[in-house]
């Protein structure tokens, strides 16, 4: 008999190719808004964007700050230097940006074949941080919806992972019971932290081999192909 019934799978990164798709998003917008009035090349623009970004969404993970907060801050912080700082600059190009990532379709290596393999014996749910009309569009767009039966986001529990609400919030919404529930992500620290302080058991998604800090994950695997062999 199969341990897990329902597995809580993270979408950015760990099916869906967050960093190679927003990099791409970046560059047109990075042409197409003409940013190389300020910065050197599109590289010199990245290298600052992506720490910042992603010091903004650990802050967000970690209650520090709310959406808008971030939404804001991240384009903000880099059009201020061309002496664009009003709110509606920036959020124009912020949607400019959000809009492009919907379209995007490239997925980790192995997505779609693992979930063809899991859908027979799983009930599967995403389950994410980010925000609902990015996130609902990335899913169709990239083929990934048919295989899941919700989504669940941190709007709707009101907290972010790695917060034991949500995950709480995801059980009592599924009707799932925690031991047989499994969490499969990329994040240590959203993700699988997250899922071991709610007690659930977690799957972590660690193709560069990076060590975990405070306790030993239930698995860890490379890459996607590899949970076929766990699950």
């Amino acid at each position: 008999m199969m341990k897990y019934k329902n597995l809580f799978i993270d979408l950015d990164d760990t099916l869906w190719d967050t960093y190679h798709n927003n990099k791409e998003c970046l560059e047109e917008i990075y042409t197409d808004h003409h940013f190389d009035r300020y910065y050197a090349s599109f590289e010199a623009f990245f290298a600052i964007y992506w720490p910042h970004n992603e010091l903004l969404w650990r802050q967000y993970r970690a209650g520090e700050i709310d959406r808008q907060t971030l939404i804001v801050d991240r384009f903000r912080y880099m059009l201020r230097p061309m002496g664009i700082e009003d709110t509606q600059s920036v959020l124009a190009v912020n949607n400019d940006f959000l809009q492009r990532t919907t379209t995007k379709t490239r997925l980790v290596p192995g997505a779609i074949e693992l979930l063809e393999y899991l859908r027979p014996s799983y009930r599967m749910y995403i389950l994410s941080n980010g925000f609902r009309e990015v996130q609902d569009k990335k899913l169709r767009n990239s083929g990934l919806a048919p295989y899941f039966t919700r989504m669940i986001l941190s709007e709707d529990a009101g907290i972010q992972k790695p917060h034991k609400g949500i995950f709480d919030f995801a059980l009592i919404n599924t009707n799932s019971r925690r031991t047989e529930s499994l969490m499969i992500g990329d994040c240590f620290e959203a993700d699988i932290e997250g899922a071991y302080h709610s007690k659930i058991d977690q799957l972590w998604l660690n193709p560069k081999g990076v060590p975990a800090k405070g306790f030993t994950p239930t698995y860890v695997v490379s890459s996607l192909e590899e949970i076929k062999g766990i699950l």
